[in-house]
């Protein structure tokens, strides 16, 4: 008799597996521990041996694939043995199956004959109240087919709306005119919040001019016009965002009626139509009630008013209200009736006086808090609260999902090293001596690390969960802070280039960064990220890692401090340098090797030149 084999958890943690490699083949004899296969599971990759003899008639998963504990992995039998059965029931032996059938047939049944009795029970019951309800009955049926018409009303009216929809669905958009869409400017820009226009409904627009200045979850990027013709409408007002895809302006010749146009829009260039279509079910359910719904509304317009004209009885303010609030020179004076009592007590004027109630109302504490001013200045309450809200920026929202995904998402590690510097000091010195060169200890960072990256694939990585990609390429972002936040343009290729080289691209990519005319291609595709707060004075500090890259190199001040060389303390300039790591993909010995050979490219500079 065949014996079925399932995917086995080889771990108390395990809940699926990949079959790494079949030991033996389809049709081959297998004895009673005999290796069948290699199995990987979530903790290592393990031999799994048979329990039974015979024929391997059938091979559920193949090599590479992967499955949940206690899938068909394997059917063990005699030779030229139907196993249909058992293929198709995913496991279960025949015997089993049978059981099971016979027990299902059983069940259904007793089930059937339950029903029987119950419904007997309920008819003999049922007869008392037939004549009952009959009456019931009656009246609900006439209030359903009622309903039915009107649904089947409603329905015709719906296809009459699609015919009507499809024969102007054509011409939804007139002759000439063009719809202009939010661009997506970015591989990762969801949004965007149109921050200046710079053209007017009504301006002559041509091929190539700039429509509005975008600003996108990196940066604030110019918008050109593919078409020419007349502005006739814009979709975004400025400080408004809105999706990709969305109707920003629309673009045609002068006069055009675009109302239409803009009515029928939706994202995607769907039109109202297949808004009808989506809704049709709703609209056919919502037409019953439009009638209560009418009644409702005029229900609520007169309850409105009524509300409205008895508000505006009580805000008329009373004699009594009238008696706690001062006037002098016409202006009226806001104070509440015991610190009226308190100031006329103290001989204090309301007028010098600043309320901090309600719509500038003189209360209480004003009056015991007060204080005389410098030549009659109005008072200022001493600890008054106050906030000011900024409305986030695209970039600043998208810097904190993603700093917050990287943070939370990737395991972090540090690995903190203190650089001498005496000898990068010199080598720079010696270099910036040619009148037309300049470098930054930065440009040398970045050379140091791009080399290193090279003797170190691991660490210039990418985790993709299944699988970890190793770039071949050395593409190093660099951090640049901006007013709205922080951009990392990429200097690609950096093992390829010089000092001077890496010093001018830095230098042209961080001003395109300031000014808002970088490009999403120069922002990305980083393998590496190095974040330098040394020129702020900073001696010391973390980074969170710029995802999907696996690690980001901090870089500290250069500092005086007293150090041992070759025995004696002396004078010695220092760095501090820390590498974030993802430990899914950087182990902490690899991380330390990477720092290491970064060490020894910038204590010796000219190892670098060789």
């Amino acid at each position: 008799m065949a014996e079925v084999i399932n995917m086995p958890r080889l771990s108390d943690t395990m809940e699926e597996g990949t079959v790494a490699k079949w030991l033996v083949s389809k049709g081959d004899k297998v004895e009673e521990g005999d290796i069948l296969a290699e199995i990987e599971t979530d903790k290592a990759t393990m031999e799994f041996e048979s329990f039974y003899e015979g024929t391997l008639l059938y091979i559920g998963i193949e090599e590479g694939e992967t499955a949940e504990v206690d899938k068909l992995l394997a059917i063990i039998g005699e030779e030229d043995e139907d196993i249909s059965d058992l293929i198709n029931g995913g496991g279960k032996s025949k015997e089993e199956s049978d059981d099971a059938s016979e027990e299902d047939e059983e069940k259904s049944k007793d089930d059937e004959s339950d029903d029987e009795s119950e419904e007997d029970d309920e008819k003999s019951e049922d007869k008392d109240d037939s004549k009952k309800s009959k009456k019931k009955e009656s009246k609900k049926k006439d209030d359903d087919n009622d309903d039915d018409s009107d649904e089947e009303n409603d329905d015709d009216e719906t296809e009459e709306d699609d015919s009507d929809d499809d024969s102007s669905s054509k011409s939804e958009v007139p002759e000439g005119v063009e719809v202009i869409t939010m661009p997506r400017l970015s591989d990762t820009m969801e949004e965007g919040t149109v921050a200046t226009w710079l053209k007017h409904e009504g301006d002559t627009i041509e091929e190539g001019d700039i429509l509005a200045e975008i600003e996108t979850d990196k940066a604030t990027m110019e918008f050109e016009s593919f078409y020419s013709g007349i502005l006739l409408k814009i979709g975004i007002e400025e400080g408004d965002t809105a999706k990709v895809d969305a109707l920003l302006a629309i673009v045609g010749p002068e006069g055009t009626d675009v109302s239409e146009v803009m009515k029928n829009f939706k994202k995607g260039g769907d039109s109202s139509k297949d808004k009808k279509k989506e809704t049709k079910k709703d609209d056919a359910s919502t037409s019953k009630d439009k009638s209560e719904d009418k009644k409702e509304k005029k229900s609520k317009d007169t309850s409105e008013e009524k509300s409205k004209d008895s508000s505006k009885e009580k805000s008329k303010p009373s004699d009594k209200k009238q008696s706690n609030q001062a006037t002098k020179d016409g202006g009226r004076i806001f104070v509440s009736p015991l610190a009226k009592k308190l100031a006329e007590e103290k001989g204090i004027s309301l007028n010098q006086i600043q309320g901090s109630g309600d719509h500038g109302r003189i209360v209480k504490k004003d009056i015991e808090n007060y204080q005389p001013g410098v030549g009659g200045q109005a008072y200022t309450p001493v600890g008054q609260e106050e906030f000011e809200e900024v409305k986030n920026s695209q970039m600043r929202k998208t810097i904190a999902k993603r700093l917050g995904e990287s943070k939370f998402t990737a395991p972090h590690y540090y690995l903190t090293v203190e650089l001498d510097m005496d000898n990068a000091i010199s080598a720079r010195t010696s270099i910036n001596s040619d009148p037309d060169v300049k470098i930054s200890y930065n440009d040398m960072i970045i050379k140091a690390c791009a080399m290193a990256l090279r003797k170190h694939p691991q660490v210039n990585t990418q985790w993709h969960g299944d699988t970890t990609k190793i770039a071949k390429h050395i593409h190093i972002g660099v951090a640049v802070a901006v007013d709205e936040g922080l951009l990392v343009p990429v200097l690609k290729f950096a093992d390829q280039m010089s000092f001077s080289q890496i010093g001018g691209n830095v230098k042209e990519l961080a001003g395109k960064a300031r000014n808002k005319k970088i490009s999403p291609d120069e922002m990305q595709g980083s393998t590496f990220t190095v974040s330098n707060l040394g020129m702020f004075g900073i001696k010391e500090f973390t980074s969170i890692i710029n995802q999907p890259n696996s690690a980001i190199l901090s870089v500290g001040a250069i500092v005086q401090k007293p150090v041992v060389k070759n025995g004696a303390i002396a004078v010695g300039n220092t760095m501090t340098v820390t590498l974030a790591c993802d430990h899914r993909t950087v182990d902490g010995a690899t991380g330390a090797k990477f720092l290491e050979t970064v060490r020894k490219y910038i204590e010796n500079p000219v190892t670098m030149f060789v």
